[in-house]
């Protein structure tokens, strides 16, 4: 990063891949930074019905969480040369507390998708997690509709699929019961 007197800021991309120390150069400024394989992805600020989505699935994970899981709100995942941060991270009892959480400790992932994610939500941040070996990945699209995976040996299978009237019990990453509606 560079400055000068009244200039903008200007931010310098690294002679090689990006890397985890290089995402502390950006500012807190609602955009979410990211490394996939070296290459930093920039994700614009999230809306409020967005934000209000993450906080309800956070709320429900919470509630349903036995002693020693920790339900967090845009926790980074660090999966090989990737540093992911999904919208929800579950992680099992006594996991690391590192601050990018090791794959090992997580038991699901959550992304809600917006108009600037959906892509990179439904196609490349599933397969990452997947490789990763990320038991659980919930998906949650317009409606909101729950899409909830499960991990096979082919990748990510989708095990339900929960229409936003409906009030599901899921018995993983541990039981919890789930009505879409209520998220908005």
């Amino acid at each position: 990063m560079t400055t000068g007197p009244g200039s903008l800021v200007r931010w310098t991309a690294p002679d090689g891949p990006w890397t985890e120390p290089d995402l502390h150069l950006f500012p807190q400024d609602g955009h979410r930074y990211e490394i996939v394989d070296g290459s930093l992805h920039v994700t614009p600020p999230l809306d409020e019905p967005h934000e209000a989505v993450v906080r309800a699935l956070v709320t429900t994970l919470r509630g349903a969480a036995p002693e020693g899981w920790w339900v967090c709100a845009r926790l980074g995942v660090a999966a090989g040369p990737s540093h992911l941060i999904p919208d929800v991270t579950v992680l099992r009892p006594e996991s690391s507390g590192a601050v990018w959480a090791d794959p090992s400790d997580v038991a699901l992932v959550v992304e809600v998708e917006g108009p600037s994610s959906r892509r990179y939500d439904r196609l490349l941040k599933p397969s990452l997690y997947a490789e990763a070996g990320i038991p659980h990945f919930w998906r949650v699209s317009d409606g909101p509709v729950l899409h909830a995976h499960t991990l096979t040996n082919a990748g990510y299978e989708c095990e339900r699929t929960i229409a936003p009237l409906e009030l599901v019990r899921l018995s993983a990453p541990f039981p919890v019961g789930v009505a879409p509606s209520s998220w908005i």
